[in-house]
């Protein structure tokens, strides 16, 4: 470690926001501004991952940013569940640079540095938000974040895209300022603080109605998890350019409202509270219905980004469930569910923008026999959809395994059965997908397809038409670690488990 702990927390708010100047300077020559961007991210990731010692060794860096009151200020501090989530968001941003570059320039997008300069803003927020100390930081970088994005979201600048923009801004800045800004000044004062304390703050502090009403209004508040009702913004920004969509659903956005509710239910309410007050019961039943009517109202979708829309509200459910349970082994598996639906989800994202970028397709009755033409597409698709899924060996098998240890820990038998359904819901939702573009004709087509590979007189590897390299390679090494993180899941456990036991 070059520095100290101190100050590569800070660097690590500081390094994307440079990043961004550099873009914005170097406007005029794209091969430079690209560079940097690529630079920044190395940069970012090596920044982050020199923490990683740190933490495994129990140390929580601190750092006081701003003094605003007397006990209340700007702070950052690493705790362990902060430290997934920057990891995770920090090496996203590497190969979701890479894919840009591919997808930006295969379609000749216009607008091209303010993208990269908004996309920097919004990774130095999400960092802000992984390492906030208390509620007043977090809350902070939470709306920075939510402003970063939405010249991203309505990036196209049509009617489409404004439209979206406006449910984007709307949904989220009212939530996050009619609910979750009151939910922060009523903590602070009850208890007189808003610092994450491990075990919570509120016991003894609050009773059982009012811890009801607090949960409420923080669950609503952070609309970035996308329960139902409020879950409208997240299909309505599909309107984005992939890449934008890949950030919103893998690499900050969601994510970060999905660790916003661990984190306050870990720091702010206490586990063990929670289940003494049995003040979650509500939204244990709410995550569960959001897990089930998402992934049928995905079933319904053609177009492939919007089913792909569906099935993230569908899998944040996962980990609001998790929190809900109030058990250990629940939180914990809400907890590498971020990490595992992560990689699963960017990787389903890519392939949907190398379709895009390669064939000009968005709707899935439109991919007959895609496969054939885009192996490499099509295989990552599969792998990342049996990850989502939860099928070994791939790493979203050991979330789900977790939540459902905690379901079982918490003896809520009906919580299995939801969760059981989901994964067959899973299964209908995104292979057809895969089927469809392996063994369908393609379109205008009526011979039965054969087996890839042996095809005869027709078969030239000139039919195969795969997208820009810049679009091919990352979700292939996305994929690659869905694979790799079944193997590496007892690593993060080891990270998470000492935040969610007594």
């Amino acid at each position: 470690m070059i520095f100290s702990a101190e100050t590569h927390v800070v660097l690590a708010i500081i390094i994307p926001v440079l990043g961004a100047l550099g873009i914005a300077l170097a406007f005029a020559v794209p091969n430079i501004r690209e560079g940097i961007t690529l630079i920044t991210s190395v940069l970012l990731c090596l920044n982050v991952f020199s923490l990683l010692p740190v933490i495994m060794a129990g140390t929580e860096p601190t750092i006081l940013l701003v003094q605003m009151l007397p006990e209340v200020g700007l702070v950052l501090k690493v705790e362990p569940l902060g430290m997934v989530f920057a990891a995770v968001a920090s090496s996203l941003w590497i190969v979701n640079s890479i894919y840009s570059i591919g997808y930006m320039r295969g379609n000749n997008e216009s607008r091209q540095t303010r993208f990269y300069v908004c996309f920097a803003i919004a990774i130095a927020a999400t960092m802000g938000i992984a390492f906030s100390g208390n509620l007043l930081t977090l809350f902070v970088f939470y709306e920075v974040l939510t402003l970063s994005t939405y010249p991203l979201v309505t990036h196209s600048q049509n009617a489409a895209a404004l439209k979206g923009g406006r449910i984007y801004l709307g949904i989220l800045i009212g939530t996050s300022i009619g609910l979750f800004l009151p939910a922060i000044i009523w903590v602070w004062t009850l208890t007189g603080t808003v610092d994450f304390v491990k075990g919570g703050i509120l016991s003894g502090h609050a009773s059982a109605g009012v811890t009801g009403v607090l949960l409420f209004l923080f669950m609503y508040g952070i609309g970035k998890a996308a329960l139902m009702p409020i879950h409208r913004w997240l299909p309505a920004a599909m309107v984005a350019p992939t890449p934008v969509s890949a950030l919103l659903h893998a690499v900050a956005v969601v994510k970060a409202g999905v660790f916003t509710v661990l984190k306050v239910v870990i720091y702010i309410f206490g586990i063990d509270f929670l289940a003494t007050t049995g003040a979650a019961e509500w939204l244990t039943w709410v995550a569960a219905y959001t897990l089930l009517a998402a992934s049928v109202v995905a079933l319904t979708k053609d177009n492939l980004k919007a089913r792909l829309a569906y099935s993230t509200i569908s899998q944040l459910a996962y980990i609001v469930l998790g929190a809900s349970m109030a058990s250990s082994m629940a939180v914990a598996g809400g907890a590498l569910q971020i990490v595992m639906h992560a990689f699963g989800k960017i990787t389903l994202f890519f392939c949907a923008g190398a379709i895009y970028t390669a064939v000009h397709k968005t709707e899935i009755s439109d991919m007959r026999g895609l496969g054939r033409q885009m192996p490499v597409t099509f295989l990552a698709f599969l792998i990342a959809s049996l990850s989502i899924i939860g099928l070994p060996p791939l790493g979203g098998s050991w979330s789900k395994f977790y939540l459902m240890m905690g379901a079982a820990q918490s003896e809520d038998l009906w919580i299995m059965a939801v969760l059981l359904i989901s994964s067959l819901l899973n299964i209908a939702y995104l292979l057809p997908i895969v089927a469809r573009g392996f063994f369908y004709p393609p379109l205008g087509q009526t011979a039965a397809p054969v087996a890839v590979g042996y095809e005869k007189s027709d078969f030239s590897w000139a039919n195969i038409k795969e997208a820009p390299f810049f679009c091919v390679l990352p979700p292939a090494l996305t994929a690659g670690a869905c694979i790799a993180l079944f193997f590496l899941a007892d690593p993060i456990m080891k990270l998470i488990i000492p935040i969610v036991t007594p």
